[in-house]
């Protein structure tokens, strides 16, 4: 019988969770796993939302259990196995069905996929969804990219199924072709660097301060009741609280920081698109370092431990809350501003305020000052975070905090990427005349590439090198 609305292929774990979401949610739902014995096992397994679940043996068993005109969502690895997916289906479904790719993928694979969809058929939307396990199986948080069409053809499904704000969903849709899936790599970006501050901060309490893992929790734990609440501090506590055999849990983990490559495409594109996102670029650095084990020990043995001791009361946990804080809203001001210089080079308009909205709620980053984001933009887009009233005040409060804890972890060999490239970029921002005129000189004595003066107006203008312009 073709009465599934909705149907879904890959019942990993992220896939599982979110079938049962969907269910859970009223809608029933036709299941395909290319093990067979995995799709039946988990209709057996679905307890009271077993009636919702329709398990089906093949691709055709799975289309024809469908409501015309049929949407199928995929939650398969990104890269090759989509486009695979997308080959097999083509040929079953009619040129109004619709494929909607949920999985991590690159946004430049969603726009060939869009345009591939436009030719040849079926429809096509890709589709961020941030949360985890968790959010997949009770409301993630969903970032939405094709033609608006389509996502209203499905929205009522995955606003039922997202996080909800004070009862307001965190389903949108973000603009055409890879629109939703650039919005999701954004938001990894942050997540790598709100990640990254956390454990440098705990860093500085265990090395800096020889704090131990319950005192850092009880930190984190408090830190959660005010300006950085947030899904990251409130887990940063819980991990530091475990123990495994009466040992901190965080003590006996290998210091060697795992990635799936989407903070790697957010510094990529940045690049491309000449928006500076340098923490997110130093988290990302960071990552990689960490996976230079060897070599990390190699230059401890020759040149000492970087970490040192600090001086009894040489930095506060106040001051560390400050970094934070200050750190937070610089990163996301960032992630923000990458996100204007993608909607202007693609044509997207994306919906700045909307973003914000949309992780407030059953993402990886959810945190209270998204709120706040959400409002600072609502305002007055074009000015950015940094510049909105209400963030002003916050870095004029926190800021002097930041720039004590990035001296003293300069001073005392305390690794702090993040929160340095953080305050160099805020210093940067705050510079109405940088130091960007002596590259324009020496690019124009070694290249006559030319410069703009500011007594006189002309572009392309050149020095007086006589002859070593070269």
């Amino acid at each position: 019988m073709n009465d599934a609305n909705i149907g879904l292929i890959g019942l990993g774990t992220m896939g599982a969770m979110l079938a049962l979401n969907i269910a859970e949610k009223g809608f029933k739902i036709a299941v395909f796993n290319r093990t067979t014995a995995k799709t039946h096992d988990f209709k057996a397994n679905a307890g009271d939302l077993a009636p919702m679940i329709v398990p089906t043996d093949t691709l055709a068993d799975l289309v024809a259990a469908i409501k015309p005109p049929r949407a199928i969502i995929l939650m398969v690895t990104a890269g090759a196995p989509v486009d695979e997916e997308i080959e097999k289906l083509r040929p079953l479904l009619a040129k109004d069905d619709l494929i909607i790719d949920a999985g991590n993928a690159n946004f430049h694979d969603t726009d060939r996929r869009a345009a591939e969809a436009a030719e040849k058929g079926p429809h096509f939307l890709g589709m961020g969804v941030s949360g985890g396990e968790e959010g997949a199986r009770h409301g993630p948080s969903i970032m939405g990219g094709g033609d608006k069409a389509d996502w209203d053809r499905v929205s009522p499904i995955l606003e039922a199924i997202s996080a909800k704000h004070d009862g307001t969903p965190c389903a949108t849709w973000m603009g055409p072709g890879g629109a939703g899936h650039f919005v999701k790599a954004v938001h990894n970006g942050i997540e790598y660097a709100d990640m990254q501050m956390i454990a440098e901060i705990y860093g500085v309490m265990r090395d800096g301060m020889g704090m131990t893992a319950a005192a850092i929790a009880a930190v984190f734990d408090d830190w959660n009741k005010g300006p950085l609440q947030s899904y990251l501090i409130e887990i940063s506590a819980a991990v530091a609280k475990a123990t495994d055999g009466g040992k901190p849990m965080l003590d006996v983990i290998l210091d060697k920081a795992g990635q799936k490559g989407t903070g790697r495409w957010t510094v990529i594109e940045a690049q491309q698109l000449a928006a500076a996102i340098p923490v997110i670029e130093a988290a990302v650095m960071a990552r990689n370092v960490s996976g230079s084990l060897d070599e990390r020990k190699k230059g401890e043995a020759v040149f000492g431990a970087a970490p040192q001791v600090l001086p009894k009361g040489l930095v506060t946990l106040k001051a560390l809350e400050q970094a934070m804080i200050a750190g937070k809203i610089l990163c996301y001001a960032q992630g923000f501003a990458l996100i204007v210089a993608a909607s202007k080079e693609f044509k997207w308009d994306l919906p700045l305020p909307a973003i914000a909205r949309v992780w407030r709620e059953g993402c990886i980053i959810r945190s209270t000052m998204l709120n706040d984001m959400a409002t600072a933009l609502e305002e007055d887009a074009s000015r950015g975070l940094m510049l909105a009233p209400y963030f002003v005040g916050h870095l004029k409060a926190s800021g002097p905090g930041l720039r004590s804890v990035v001296s003293i972890g300069a001073a005392h060999g305390l690794p702090l990427p993040a929160l340095s490239a953080g305050l160099a970029w805020f210093d940067m921002m705050r510079t109405g005349r940088s130091t960007a005129n002596m590259i324009q000189a020496q690019r124009d004595f070694f290249g006559a590439h030319g410069f703009e003066r500011l007594d006189k107006p002309g572009v392309g203008l050149h020095g007086p090198w006589g002859g070593h312009a070269m």
